[in-house]
């Protein structure tokens, strides 16, 4: 919807016009935006044309109770919701991922994964290895803020506002995911509200005069154009310009949850699968529990339509809900496991059925895990606390093998007993996903910062 204000009596919240469709007269205002890319890439050559949704799991997920369930290790260590064989023989995952234990061999799962530390950040979505930048605006400064076919901006980060306006705001009290490091604000993810970011940066302001007739208003869109084509938009606030860039582009339909099958936003729905009354109120943390129920599924579906429209990365995350602890904030491992595994579960089975059924299983790389793993040894409430030396990690998609399980873990769950796999084995098979490497090395003007995550480090063995 595009919303359209009188600029002399300036625009405040009185709305005057709406404008529903984003194709005016029967011109395709997708055509206003071509070339509207100023990444350093200036041949498609760059990019592979693949997508990645990066689907965080803040709190640090527990190895165990996932994808390692250690089930012959002694009772204080294995996994605390037991286990699931899996389409793999010989596979088991925790006890609350039943369909994704029937889809295993569409996934890879590392189980020597290492992110380094036990700090609770966002980490490897901002780190120091991704320059302090949102690990999707290296892909932007690359490709540019916006599509150049569609204006769709290029990276973006999806909290649960956006598909629900009911949950909490995002949480950036641990890093924040809009960073950009050095690369500059124009690089840095559209976020998306429902009643907050999205509808405030899609507004457009226009002059009532201009609004006469359908010719004066096509006539000030090209206006537009003509501005855009001068370098006239290089002064404007970088979230109007991409906001500008969205609605001419015709591409902001591609937000709205009512434009997919009905039947398949409810094959996504993860609403029903925890009431808000079944969750202990004894946890400081129990409104998180349940927005991550009611929104998750939305949010990889409204990923997935993003990438569509030519998202090149999409970040998703749910707040702060898997640091289970046991204590006043957090959840029990068996407890908190009911409240985030089952959504879990069905929203990325939703994704890997939808994708796969639309045929963008190789076009569209998932990959989930958090900033960190958990303790091999539960404590005395039932909880596992912060852990650096290893952690889940689960990919599918993008090109890469299927079916298999990526290094080993020691017997007690908390070392890699095969060689780590590390932050920048992650990050260079990330970007070189969406990224050509060998077009990396011989293209001037890359930053190091993208440079360095993108090639320097061999991506994760046996992946590629």
């Amino acid at each position: 919807m595009l919303s359209l204000f009188d600029n002399d009596r300036g625009y405040g919240r009185r709305e005057f016009l709406r404008i529903g469709g984003l194709s005016l007269g029967g011109l395709s205002l997708a055509q206003l935006l071509a070339g509207t890319s100023s990444g350093a890439a200036s041949s498609g050559k760059l990019l592979t044309g693949k997508s990645v949704i990066y689907l965080f799991m803040h709190g640090g997920p527990s190895q165990f109770e996932t994808w390692d369930p250690k089930m012959t290790a002694p009772s204080g260590i294995h996994s605390q919701t037991g286990e699931l064989a899996t389409s793999i023989p010989g596979v088991t995952f925790g006890g609350t991922f039943p369909k994704l234990a029937q889809r295993a061999h569409r996934l890879s799962v590392v189980r020597s994964f290492s992110t380094g530390d036990a700090n609770h950040d966002i980490k490897p979505i901002v780190s120091k290895e991704t320059g302090g930048a949102n690990l999707g605006a290296l892909f932007a400064r690359v490709a540019g803020p916006n599509n150049a076919t569609t204006g769709m901006p290029t990276n973006a980060v999806l909290f649960p506002q956006s598909v629900d306006a009911t949950t909490q705001p995002g949480n950036n009290n641990f890093g924040k995911f809009a960073a950009t490091g050095q690369l500059g604000s124009a690089y840095a993810p559209f976020v998306p509200g429902a009643g907050g970011n999205l509808q405030q940066d899609m507004k457009l302001s226009l002059p009532m005069d201009r609004l006469d007739d359908r010719r004066r208003l096509l006539a000030g869109l090209d206006q537009v154009k003509w501005a855009r084509d001068q370098g006239q938009f290089d002064g404007l606030d970088r979230m109007r310009e991409q906001a500008f860039s969205t609605i001419l582009g015709g591409v902001a339909s591609a937000f709205d949850l009512s434009k997919e099958d009905p039947a398949v936003v409810a094959r996504y729905d993860t609403s029903s699968l925890l009431r808000p009354e079944e969750i202990s109120k004894k946890w400081n943390n129990h409104k998180n529990y349940a927005d991550n129920a009611r929104s998750l599924g939305k949010l990889l579906l409204l990923a997935r339509r993003l990438c569509e429209a030519g998202c090149g990365f999409v970040t998703v995350t749910t707040n702060f809900v898997w640091d289970m602890h046991a204590d006043v904030n957090n959840a029990s491992c068996e407890e908190g496991m009911r409240y985030m595994g089952h959504p879990f579960d069905h929203a990325v089975s939703a994704f890997l059925d939808d994708v796969e059924s639309r045929g963008l299983s190789d076009q569209i790389l998932l990959v989930c895990s958090g900033e960190m793993g958990r303790t091999p040894r539960v404590n005395k409430g039932g909880g596992r606390d912060h852990w650096g030396n290893l952690a889940p990690l689960l990919l599918s998609g993008g090109g890469l093998r299927k079916g298999q399980v990526v290094g080993q873990s020691t017997r007690d769950g908390g070392e890699a007993h095969t060689d780590p796999v590390t932050m920048k084995h992650l990050m260079a098979t990330v970007l070189g996903t969406v990224l050509d490497p060998g077009e990396l090395r011989v293209t001037r003007s890359i930053p190091s910062d993208v440079l360095e995550a993108a090639l320097g480090s061999p991506p994760i063995p046996g992946l590629t």
